[in-house]
Parts: C-alpha cells; sequence; structure tokens
C-alpha cells in the first residue's frame, strides 16, 4: 500500500494559497484597495467551494448520513478532514483482518510484442484510498485552473501597475505557480491513467520531472503574456480571454451535436436529465479553463460513455501549441508597439525574446517528455517526432504548389479519410464514469 503523498500534496497546496490569499486580502483592505481585496477573495473562495462540493459528489455523501463530514464542508474543510480520513486508513491497513477483497487484472507494458495480464488483490482500504487519490486530483485541477491560475494573473498585474512585489503578494504568486503546474500535472497523469486503464502504469520520477518543467514553463509564459498585453491593452485583454474561454467550451458541444448522438445518461443514477446537463456544462467550463492556459491532455467527447477521447492525436497537439505560439507572438507583439511608460526600465527586445524562449523551451520538455518518457509509449502506434513531422509535412503540402508528387501525397491521405496522422488507437478502458469527471 502507497503512502498517500498526492493527498498531502493536494491538501498542503490548497490550505497554503488560501491562507496566503486571506492574508492577502487582509492587506488590501487596510491599504483601502477595496477592488484588489474582492478579486483576491473572489478567486479565493469560489474555487474552494468548487473542491467542497466535488468532494462530497464523488465520496457521494449526500446519499449517506455523515452530517459531520457536511458541516465541515460547509466551513470549507472538507479537504482537511479527508486528508486525516486518508492517513488514518493507512496507518490502520493490516491491523484489522480484511472481510472481502476485489480482484482486478491490470496488463503489463508489453515485452517483446506481448503483454501479460496480472491479477491483483486489492482490499477495503486499498480501495478507500484510490477513491481519495482519485478525488484530490481531480480538486487539484479544479483548484489549479478555476482559482490558481487567475490569482496568479490578478497579482502579477497588480505588481506591474504598482512596479514592486511585496511579500505577501510574491509568496501568494509562487504558491499559485505551483499549484496551477501541480494541477496540470495531475491533469496528465489522469489522462495517462484514463486513457491505458487496462494496464498497469508506473511512472517514473524522470517523467514528472519533464511534464513539471513543461508545464512550469508554458504556463509562466502564457501568464506573463497575459499580464503585459493586459496592462497596456485594457479594453482588449477582455475580448481576447472571452474568445478563448468561449471557443474550447462550445468546441465538446458542437462536436456532441453535430455527431447526433443521444443525450449522456450515465453519469450518475441519482441526476435528473438538467442534473446531468449541469455537470456537463461544468466539465466543459473546466476544460474550457484549462485550455486557456496550457494544453488540457486530454479532449472532451460528450458521445462517448466515458466523456473522454482516447485517441492520442498528434495533429490536434500540434496545432494547439502552433496557435497558441502565434497568439502569444501576437499579443507580446502588441504589448511592444503600444508600452507606456510603465516599462521605461524594461529591455523590450530582450523581454520578447526570453519569453518566446521559454514557450520553446517548453515545446522541448513536451516532446522529450512523449518521446523517451512517457509511460505508455510502447502502445504509440507511430512516435510523436514522427507523427508531428507527418502533420508538419501534410501542412507544408496543402500550402505548396500543386505538383505531381504533391498530387499523390493528397491522394494517398485522401484514401483513408477520417483518419488522423499520427493517431494512435484508442485504448479501451474498464474504468467507472467518475474516472473523467473535474479533468
Amino acid at each position: 500500500m502507497r503512502l498517500p503523498s498526492s493527498v498531502l500534496v493536494s491538501v498542503s497546496l490548497f490550505t497554503a494559497e488560501t491562507t496566503a490569499a486571506l492574508y492577502l486580502s487582509s492587506t488590501y483592505r487596510s491599504g483601502g484597495d477595496k477592488i484588489w481585496q474582492c478579486f483576491t477573495l473572489l478567486f479565493t473562495l469560489v474555487p474552494s467551494v468548487l473542491v467542497q462540493l466535488t468532494l462530497i459528489f464523488i465520496h457521494r455523501d449526500l446519499s449517506r448520513d455523515r452530517p459531520l463530514v457536511l458541516l465541515l464542508h460547509i466551513l470549507q474543510l472538507g479537504p482537511i478532514i479527508r486528508c486525516l480520513d486518508a492517513f488514518c486508513i493507512y496507518g490502520s491497513a493490516g491491523k484489522v483482518e480484511e472481510p472481502y477483497v476485489t480482484i482486478t487484472r491490470k496488463k503489463q507494458m508489453p515485452r517483446e510484442g506481448q503483454a501479460e495480464e496480472v491479477e491483483q488483490e486489492v482490499g477495503q482500504a486499498d480501495g478507500k484510498l484510490v477513491t481519495h487519490r482519485a478525488a484530490f486530483a481531480r480538486t487539484s485541477v479544479i483548484q489549479a485552473f478555476l482559482g490558481s491560475a487567475p490569482q496568479l494573473t490578478l497579482q502579477l498585474y497588480i505588481c506591474v501597475l504598482q512596479k514592486g512585489v511585496s511579500i505577501g503578494r510574491g509568496t501568494l504568486m509562487v504558491i499559485s505557480l505551483l499549484s496551477i503546474v501541480y494541477g496540470a500535472l495531475r491533469c496528465n497523469i489522469l489522462a495517462i491513467k484514463i486513457r491505458y486503464d487496462d494496464y498497469e502504469v508506473s511512472v517514473h520520477p524522470l517523467a514528472y520531472l519533464c511534464v513539471f518543467l513543461w508545464r512550469g514553463f508554458e504556463i509562466a509564459t502564457r501568464v506573463t503574456v497575459l499580464v503585459l498585453f493586459g496592462s497596456v491593452m485594457r479594453v482588449w485583454i477582455l475580448p481576447v480571454v472571452s474568445a478563448n474561454f468561449i471557443l474550447f467550451f462550445l468546441h465538446p458541444w458542437v462536436i456532441f451535436w453535430s455527431s447526433r448522438s443521444p443525450f449522456p445518461e450515465n453519469i450518475e443514477k441519482t441526476l435528473t436529465r438538467v442534473g446531468t446537463t449541469i455537470v456537463l456544462c461544468l466539465l466543459t467550463f473546466l476544460y474550457a479553463g484549462i485550455n486557456v492556459f496550457c494544453w488540457s491532455a486530454v479532449q472532451l467527447k460528450l458521445d462517448d460513455p466515458d466523456l473522454i477521447d482516447k485517441g492520442q492525436r498528434w495533429r490536434r497537439l500540434a496545432v494547439y501549441y502552433s496557435l497558441r505560439f502565434v497568439e502569444n507572438a501576437g499579443l507580446i507583439l502588441m504589448w511592444y508597439i503600444y508600452r507606456t511608460e510603465i516599462y521605461q526600465g524594461v529591455d523590450a527586445p530582450v523581454l520578447e525574446l526570453l519569453l518566446m524562449l521559454g514557450y520553446v523551451t517548453a515545446l522541448f520538455f513536451m516532446m522529450l517528455f512523449y518521446q523517451f518518457c512517457h509511460p505508455c509509449r510502447q502502445l504509440f502506434s507511430t512516435s510523436p517526432a514522427q507523427g508531428f513531422c507527418n502533420c508538419c509535412g501534410t501542412l507544408c503540402l496543402l500550402r505548396g504548389p500543386l505538383t505531381q508528387s504533391g498530387s499523390m501525397r493528397t491522394k494517398s491521405l485522401s484514401e483513408s479519410p477520417g483518419k488522423d496522422i499520427g493517431e494512435d488507437q484508442p485504448c479501451v478502458t474498464k474504468g467507472d464514469i467518475n474516472q473523467s469527471l473535474c479533468i
């Protein structure tokens, strides 16, 4: 039985960020900055409430007689009591004989073309810890992109306007950045485990390091670009962010409506049609919030029973990062053109170069992860490098002159319509529907 360290990390980041935000809001109040105080509290309390609701939903506390736990969730202390419960279960494991165990079957990573299936016994204590880990993995994603990301953007914007970083604001910014990167990391791991649920997935420390650096550079660069652009183009920052959000929010729904699939009914048996719609809207809301700041690692597919597209589509990944790179370059160029006297002591060309290099560094670690550190890379039908090269070759082919060789390639591509270049075959999973919620 593994130590529930991920639960402890999630609760520690949640508690530290909430405490730092409350302290900073008190300093804003004493300084007379009521607007910054309200926004700081807003980006603290709203995700906290969503975290409490998510824990209640995953643990199904409403259908159980647990008034004390519900009271602690109302007081915003739910994550702490859940963490204590997880460590109590871990500490008492092995001291009491399990009344029954569950047999699970998982495939090991294929060696020399063969994948052996092994059986494992999962006791009640193990099952409860799995539920705790899954719940906190999802709440980490919610906290990261609905709370920490807006909070980091706000505090960095205040630093730019006030030309300084206080101790309280700097502490909150560091904790928020760690929370976002950790949430993105959990999102990557959740995507892998959902997509390859039939296999026993083991993530090595080097893979964690690659994802951490990839997400760290990507998110830090994105937030900095948005803040710099918003500081000189205050009228246009809201339309830019809103357009990003609405596009990613509507994309899964447009695909769902165009597929003419029946409305999903298997999310939760106790939910009505209205409740199911609310859950799906919240899910797409979180999905859009993630994609505004970074790649979500999963794609929603509302007509799928698990709500997740399990194919590894290199073309979609390449298109996302290409468009995001162009968008970041355009925003930072607009900042360079319209920068004000606030940035008189800033070497603008060097800052632009550093931001672009930061994003390229994020892409480098992303390729490194998928090419060498991905725990299921043996299952890829094509390597990431080959998939991206094929995507780039296809784009060049479509833009180039219609030569004879280009025509032959176009003809070969048209012989297999509907299949993405470099796409892996979807992996059939056996996980329940709660695996896909809150990703």
